[in-house]
Protein backbone atom coordinates (compact mmCIF):
# COMPACT_ATOMS: atom_id res chain seq x y z
CA UNK A 1 0.00 0.00 0.00
CA UNK A 2 2.82 2.92 -1.21
CA UNK A 3 5.13 1.83 1.72
CA UNK A 4 7.09 -1.02 -0.49
CA UNK A 5 10.34 0.27 -2.51
CA UNK A 6 12.44 -2.12 -5.66
CA UNK A 7 11.75 -5.05 -7.19
CA UNK A 8 14.55 -7.71 -5.96
CA UNK A 9 16.46 -5.28 -3.39
CA UNK A 10 13.00 -4.06 -1.70
CA UNK A 11 12.51 -2.51 1.30
CA UNK A 12 9.36 -1.38 3.75
CA UNK A 13 9.21 1.62 6.01
CA UNK A 14 7.28 1.63 8.46
CA UNK A 15 6.50 4.26 11.62
CA UNK A 16 5.47 7.52 12.74
CA UNK A 17 7.37 10.64 13.67
CA UNK A 18 6.03 10.78 17.39
CA UNK A 19 5.14 6.89 17.69
CA UNK A 20 7.75 4.92 19.33
CA UNK A 21 9.80 4.45 16.67
CA UNK A 22 10.93 3.94 13.06
CA UNK A 23 12.19 1.53 10.63
CA UNK A 24 12.41 -0.57 8.03
CA UNK A 25 12.54 -4.28 6.57
CA UNK A 26 14.36 -5.52 3.76
CA UNK A 27 13.96 -8.61 1.90
CA UNK A 28 15.90 -9.72 -0.95
CA UNK A 29 19.70 -9.20 0.36
CA UNK A 30 22.30 -11.24 -0.85
CA UNK A 31 23.85 -13.37 2.19
CA UNK A 32 27.39 -13.41 3.24
CA UNK A 33 27.56 -9.61 3.27
CA UNK A 34 29.47 -7.92 5.94
CA UNK A 35 26.82 -5.64 8.26
CA UNK A 36 27.07 -4.45 11.79
CA UNK A 37 24.89 -1.52 13.32
CA UNK A 38 28.18 0.75 12.74
CA UNK A 39 27.89 0.21 8.63
CA UNK A 40 24.07 1.85 8.79
CA UNK A 41 25.54 4.80 11.69
CA UNK A 42 27.32 6.89 9.71
CA UNK A 43 24.56 7.96 7.17
CA UNK A 44 21.63 7.68 10.17
CA UNK A 45 24.20 10.47 11.72
CA UNK A 46 24.48 12.74 8.77
CA UNK A 47 20.38 12.85 8.65
CA UNK A 48 19.80 12.92 12.69
CA UNK A 49 17.88 16.01 13.61
CA UNK A 50 19.86 18.50 15.91
CA UNK A 51 23.53 18.23 14.14
CA UNK A 52 23.91 21.70 13.58
CA UNK A 53 22.60 25.61 13.91
CA UNK A 54 20.46 25.42 10.82
CA UNK A 55 18.72 22.38 11.62
CA UNK A 56 15.92 21.24 13.71
CA UNK A 57 16.68 21.63 17.52
CA UNK A 58 14.94 18.20 18.32
CA UNK A 59 17.46 16.01 19.78
CA UNK A 60 17.39 12.50 18.56
CA UNK A 61 20.24 10.03 18.78
CA UNK A 62 18.72 7.90 16.12
CA UNK A 63 20.51 4.63 17.08
CA UNK A 64 20.01 1.88 14.95
CA UNK A 65 19.13 -1.89 16.58
CA UNK A 66 19.74 -4.46 13.98
CA UNK A 67 16.57 -7.29 14.60
CA UNK A 68 17.18 -10.10 12.31
CA UNK A 69 19.00 -10.92 9.39
CA UNK A 70 22.50 -11.20 10.06
CA UNK A 71 24.31 -13.92 12.01
CA UNK A 72 27.91 -13.41 13.10
CA UNK A 73 28.44 -10.27 11.29
CA UNK A 74 26.81 -11.23 7.80
CA UNK A 75 23.68 -11.20 6.34
CA UNK A 76 21.37 -14.40 6.11
CA UNK A 77 19.83 -13.68 2.91
CA UNK A 78 17.03 -13.53 4.98
CA UNK A 79 15.04 -10.55 5.75
CA UNK A 80 16.89 -7.53 7.44
CA UNK A 81 14.86 -5.76 10.21
CA UNK A 82 16.29 -2.54 11.51
CA UNK A 83 14.45 -0.19 14.17
CA UNK A 84 15.33 3.06 15.09
CA UNK A 85 13.57 4.00 18.88
CA UNK A 86 11.85 8.05 19.20
CA UNK A 87 13.28 9.31 22.17
CA UNK A 88 12.76 12.97 21.95
CA UNK A 89 9.03 12.69 21.15
CA UNK A 90 6.94 15.70 21.73
CA UNK A 91 3.12 15.18 20.36
CA UNK A 92 1.84 18.10 22.79
CA UNK A 93 3.53 20.68 20.53
CA UNK A 94 0.88 19.58 17.66
CA UNK A 95 -2.17 19.69 19.87
CA UNK A 96 -3.73 22.79 17.88
CA UNK A 97 -2.61 20.66 14.72
CA UNK A 98 -5.36 18.23 15.70
CA UNK A 99 -8.08 20.28 14.73
CA UNK A 100 -6.30 22.73 11.93
CA UNK A 101 -4.99 21.64 8.65
CA UNK A 102 -1.60 22.82 8.08
CA UNK A 103 -1.17 25.12 4.47
CA UNK A 104 1.07 22.88 1.90
CA UNK A 105 1.38 19.77 4.49
CA UNK A 106 -0.19 16.52 4.24
CA UNK A 107 -2.63 16.95 7.11
CA UNK A 108 -5.85 17.56 4.77
CA UNK A 109 -4.89 15.22 2.24
CA UNK A 110 -4.26 12.25 4.38
CA UNK A 111 -7.74 13.44 6.32
CA UNK A 112 -9.60 13.28 3.27
CA UNK A 113 -7.36 9.78 2.01
CA UNK A 114 -7.91 7.91 5.05
CA UNK A 115 -10.56 9.66 7.27
CA UNK A 116 -8.02 9.71 9.79
CA UNK A 117 -4.65 10.91 10.43
CA UNK A 118 -1.97 11.03 12.86
CA UNK A 119 -1.53 14.56 13.75
CA UNK A 120 1.61 14.30 15.94
CA UNK A 121 4.57 16.31 13.88
CA UNK A 122 3.11 14.96 10.52
CA UNK A 123 3.18 11.07 11.50
CA UNK A 124 3.55 9.28 8.54
CA UNK A 125 4.38 11.86 6.30
CA UNK A 126 7.02 13.27 8.77
CA UNK A 127 10.68 13.30 7.55
CA UNK A 128 11.57 10.69 10.20
CA UNK A 129 10.32 8.07 7.88
CA UNK A 130 13.37 8.30 5.99
CA UNK A 131 14.81 6.65 8.78
CA UNK A 132 14.50 3.49 7.02
CA UNK A 133 15.66 4.45 3.84
CA UNK A 134 18.83 5.46 5.01
CA UNK A 135 19.42 2.21 6.93
CA UNK A 136 18.60 0.14 4.10
CA UNK A 137 20.80 2.35 1.70
CA UNK A 138 23.69 1.54 3.87
CA UNK A 139 23.09 -1.76 2.89
CA UNK A 140 22.48 -1.28 -0.55
CA UNK A 141 25.82 0.48 -0.89
CA UNK A 142 27.63 -2.53 0.63
CA UNK A 143 26.08 -5.13 -1.80
CA UNK A 144 27.21 -2.87 -4.97
CA UNK A 145 30.47 -2.13 -3.60
CA UNK A 146 31.52 -6.08 -3.01
CA UNK A 147 28.92 -7.39 -6.06
CA UNK A 148 28.51 -4.96 -8.65
CA UNK A 149 30.67 -1.94 -8.91
CA UNK A 150 33.27 -1.94 -6.23
CA UNK A 151 34.34 1.81 -7.68
CA UNK A 152 31.18 3.52 -6.98
CA UNK A 153 30.58 7.06 -5.77
CA UNK A 154 27.61 8.49 -4.96
CA UNK A 155 27.72 12.34 -4.01
CA UNK A 156 25.01 14.79 -3.42
CA UNK A 157 25.07 18.42 -2.59
CA UNK A 158 23.71 21.55 -2.08
CA UNK A 159 23.42 22.93 -5.48
CA UNK A 160 21.54 26.00 -4.34
CA UNK A 161 18.77 27.82 -1.58
CA UNK A 162 16.80 30.07 -3.11
CA UNK A 163 18.76 32.51 -5.96
CA UNK A 164 22.04 31.09 -3.96
CA UNK A 165 23.88 28.82 -5.97
CA UNK A 166 26.88 26.76 -5.68
CA UNK A 167 30.03 26.82 -8.27
CA UNK A 168 31.14 23.92 -8.91
CA UNK A 169 30.57 21.14 -11.44
CA UNK A 170 29.41 17.54 -10.42
CA UNK A 171 32.24 16.25 -11.93
CA UNK A 172 34.11 17.80 -9.37
CA UNK A 173 32.16 17.80 -5.91
CA UNK A 174 33.96 16.31 -3.20
CA UNK A 175 32.43 13.97 -0.55
CA UNK A 176 34.89 16.03 2.31
CA UNK A 177 34.35 19.58 1.16
CA UNK A 178 30.56 18.27 1.14
CA UNK A 179 30.82 17.61 4.59
CA UNK A 180 33.35 20.15 5.85
CA UNK A 181 29.69 23.20 6.08
CA UNK A 182 27.07 22.04 7.64
CA UNK A 183 24.91 23.28 5.02
CA UNK A 184 26.31 20.24 2.68
CA UNK A 185 27.33 22.43 -0.31
CA UNK A 186 30.47 21.82 -2.48
CA UNK A 187 30.77 25.38 -2.60
CA UNK A 188 32.72 26.49 0.57
CA UNK A 189 32.17 30.25 -0.46
CA UNK A 190 28.39 29.78 -1.37
CA UNK A 191 28.07 27.81 2.04
CA UNK A 192 28.32 31.04 4.19
CA UNK A 193 25.90 32.84 2.46
CA UNK A 194 23.81 29.76 2.58
CA UNK A 195 23.97 29.41 6.05
CA UNK A 196 23.00 33.45 6.98
CA UNK A 197 20.02 32.77 4.80
CA UNK A 198 18.71 29.96 6.29
CA UNK A 199 19.28 31.97 9.63
CA UNK A 200 17.50 34.34 8.55
CA UNK A 201 14.44 32.74 7.60
CA UNK A 202 14.89 30.99 10.98
CA UNK A 203 14.42 34.35 12.57
CA UNK A 204 11.59 35.46 10.94
CA UNK A 205 9.77 32.50 11.45
CA UNK A 206 9.72 31.16 7.69
CA UNK A 207 11.54 28.93 5.66
CA UNK A 208 13.50 28.29 2.01
CA UNK A 209 13.73 25.69 -0.40
CA UNK A 210 16.45 25.10 -3.23
CA UNK A 211 18.01 21.86 -4.99
CA UNK A 212 20.54 19.26 -4.17
CA UNK A 213 22.60 17.78 -7.14
CA UNK A 214 23.91 14.42 -7.39
CA UNK A 215 26.29 12.53 -9.18
CA UNK A 216 27.17 9.02 -9.52
CA UNK A 217 30.75 7.43 -10.34
CA UNK A 218 31.78 4.33 -12.42
CA UNK A 219 28.26 2.41 -12.17
CA UNK A 220 29.08 0.20 -15.32
CA UNK A 221 27.09 0.30 -18.78
CA UNK A 222 24.27 -1.21 -19.06
CA UNK A 223 22.08 -1.08 -15.53
CA UNK A 224 18.16 0.23 -16.37
CA UNK A 225 15.15 -1.84 -17.46
CA UNK A 226 12.71 -0.16 -20.27
CA UNK A 227 10.84 0.58 -21.13
CA UNK A 228 8.40 1.45 -17.87
CA UNK A 229 11.73 0.58 -15.19
CA UNK A 230 14.33 3.19 -17.25
CA UNK A 231 16.98 3.76 -14.88
CA UNK A 232 16.25 7.58 -14.88
CA UNK A 233 12.34 6.70 -14.20
CA UNK A 234 13.00 4.93 -11.59
CA UNK A 235 15.40 7.72 -9.64
CA UNK A 236 13.19 10.17 -10.61
CA UNK A 237 10.14 8.50 -8.51
CA UNK A 238 12.36 7.70 -5.64
CA UNK A 239 13.29 11.63 -5.36
CA UNK A 240 10.02 12.44 -5.85
CA UNK A 241 8.86 10.48 -3.10
CA UNK A 242 10.56 12.33 -0.50
CA UNK A 243 8.98 14.60 1.51
CA UNK A 244 9.08 18.10 0.34
CA UNK A 245 10.09 17.25 -3.52
CA UNK A 246 8.68 19.31 -6.06
CA UNK A 247 11.05 18.66 -9.51
CA UNK A 248 13.37 16.29 -10.90
CA UNK A 249 15.80 16.52 -13.53
CA UNK A 250 18.47 14.08 -14.99
CA UNK A 251 21.60 15.82 -17.35
CA UNK A 252 20.87 18.72 -19.12
CA UNK A 253 17.45 18.83 -17.76
CA UNK A 254 15.47 21.49 -18.47
CA UNK A 255 18.09 23.89 -19.95
CA UNK A 256 18.26 20.91 -23.00
CA UNK A 257 15.18 22.04 -24.49
CA UNK A 258 16.93 24.94 -25.29
CA UNK A 259 19.43 23.63 -27.50
CA UNK A 260 19.41 21.76 -30.55
CA UNK A 261 20.16 18.47 -31.55
CA UNK A 262 23.53 19.36 -33.09
CA UNK A 263 24.24 21.08 -29.48
CA UNK A 264 23.01 18.70 -27.36
CA UNK A 265 24.37 14.90 -28.64
CA UNK A 266 27.11 13.30 -26.71
CA UNK A 267 29.35 12.18 -29.10
CA UNK A 268 30.83 9.35 -28.70
CA UNK A 269 34.54 8.06 -29.11
CA UNK A 270 36.79 5.13 -28.02
CA UNK A 271 39.26 5.82 -25.09
CA UNK A 272 41.45 2.28 -24.90
CA UNK A 273 38.51 -0.59 -24.78
CA UNK A 274 35.66 1.54 -23.26
CA UNK A 275 33.33 3.86 -25.62
CA UNK A 276 32.80 6.89 -24.08
CA UNK A 277 30.77 10.51 -24.56
CA UNK A 278 32.54 13.61 -25.37
CA UNK A 279 30.32 15.46 -23.50
CA UNK A 280 27.28 14.13 -21.36
CA UNK A 281 24.36 16.25 -21.41
CA UNK A 282 22.41 12.88 -21.10
CA UNK A 283 23.66 12.41 -17.81
CA UNK A 284 24.91 8.93 -17.84
CA UNK A 285 21.27 7.46 -19.28
CA UNK A 286 20.35 7.08 -22.76
CA UNK A 287 17.42 4.96 -23.84
CA UNK A 288 16.72 4.18 -20.08
CA UNK A 289 20.08 2.39 -19.52
CA UNK A 290 23.14 3.45 -17.62
CA UNK A 291 26.15 4.34 -20.65
CA UNK A 292 28.73 4.45 -18.11
CA UNK A 293 29.41 8.21 -17.90
CA UNK A 294 28.96 9.97 -14.91
CA UNK A 295 24.70 9.78 -13.47
CA UNK A 296 24.07 13.45 -12.67
CA UNK A 297 20.57 14.57 -11.39
CA UNK A 298 19.14 17.43 -9.17
CA UNK A 299 16.17 17.22 -7.08
CA UNK A 300 13.85 20.29 -5.76
CA UNK A 301 12.56 20.78 -2.81
CA UNK A 302 10.41 23.45 -1.41
CA UNK A 303 10.54 25.61 1.48
CA UNK A 304 9.40 23.57 5.06
CA UNK A 305 5.86 23.95 5.23
CA UNK A 306 5.55 24.22 8.87
CA UNK A 307 6.28 27.56 9.52
CA UNK A 308 6.14 29.78 13.02
CA UNK A 309 3.97 32.15 11.62
CA UNK A 310 0.04 32.71 11.70
CA UNK A 311 -1.43 31.53 7.90
CA UNK A 312 -4.77 31.26 6.42
CA UNK A 313 -6.31 27.70 6.90
CA UNK A 314 -9.26 25.42 7.47
CA UNK A 315 -10.56 23.10 10.68
CA UNK A 316 -11.97 19.80 10.63
CA UNK A 317 -15.40 21.41 11.22
CA UNK A 318 -15.18 23.28 8.02
CA UNK A 319 -14.68 26.37 8.88
CA UNK A 320 -11.89 29.19 8.46
CA UNK A 321 -9.43 29.60 10.71
CA UNK A 322 -6.01 30.60 11.13
CA UNK A 323 -3.35 28.62 12.53
CA UNK A 324 0.72 29.60 13.83
CA UNK A 325 3.23 26.62 13.74
CA UNK A 326 4.48 24.95 16.70
CA UNK A 327 6.92 22.45 16.90
CA UNK A 328 10.60 21.60 16.05
CA UNK A 329 11.78 21.98 12.38
CA UNK A 330 14.28 22.37 9.63
CA UNK A 331 14.10 25.94 8.10
CA UNK A 332 15.56 24.35 5.26
CA UNK A 333 15.51 20.81 4.52
CA UNK A 334 18.11 20.77 2.07
CA UNK A 335 20.88 19.93 4.20
CA UNK A 336 19.33 16.81 6.03
CA UNK A 337 18.31 15.93 2.61
CA UNK A 338 21.44 15.19 1.10
CA UNK A 339 22.44 12.12 2.48
CA UNK A 340 18.65 10.80 2.09
CA UNK A 341 19.28 11.40 -1.84
CA UNK A 342 22.77 9.63 -1.88
CA UNK A 343 20.27 7.08 0.21
CA UNK A 344 17.29 6.47 -2.49
CA UNK A 345 20.54 6.31 -5.14
CA UNK A 346 22.05 3.66 -3.84
CA UNK A 347 18.77 1.96 -3.21
CA UNK A 348 17.97 2.35 -7.40
CA UNK A 349 21.12 1.34 -8.01
CA UNK A 350 21.23 -1.83 -6.37
CA UNK A 351 17.62 -3.16 -7.03
CA UNK A 352 18.90 -2.42 -10.77
CA UNK A 353 22.44 -4.46 -10.81
CA UNK A 354 20.26 -6.86 -9.06
CA UNK A 355 18.08 -7.14 -12.00
CA UNK A 356 20.41 -6.64 -14.64
CA UNK A 357 22.55 -9.73 -13.11
CA UNK A 358 19.37 -11.61 -12.75
CA UNK A 359 17.86 -11.10 -16.89
CA UNK A 360 21.58 -10.81 -18.59
CA UNK A 361 24.09 -12.54 -16.01
CA UNK A 362 27.87 -11.55 -15.93
CA UNK A 363 28.60 -9.23 -13.05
Amino acid sequence: MGSVFGTLFRISTWGESHGGGVGVVVDGCPPRIDLSESDIQFDLDRRRPGQSEITTPRKEADQAEILSGTFEGQTLGSPIAILVRNKDARPEAYTEMSEKFRPSHADYTYQAKFGIRNWQGGGRSSARETIGRVAAAAIAKKVLVKEYAPDLEIIAHVKSIREIEASVSADDLDFDTVEGNIVRTGDPEAAEKMIELIKEMRKEGNSVGGVVECVVRNVPPGWGMPVFDRLEADLAKAMLSLPATKGFEVGSGFEGTQLTGREHNDAFRMEGDRVRTKSNRSGGVQGGISNGENIVFRVAFKPTATIMTEQETVGLDGEDTILKGRGRHDPCVLPRAVPIVEAMTALVLCDHAMRQRAQCGGS
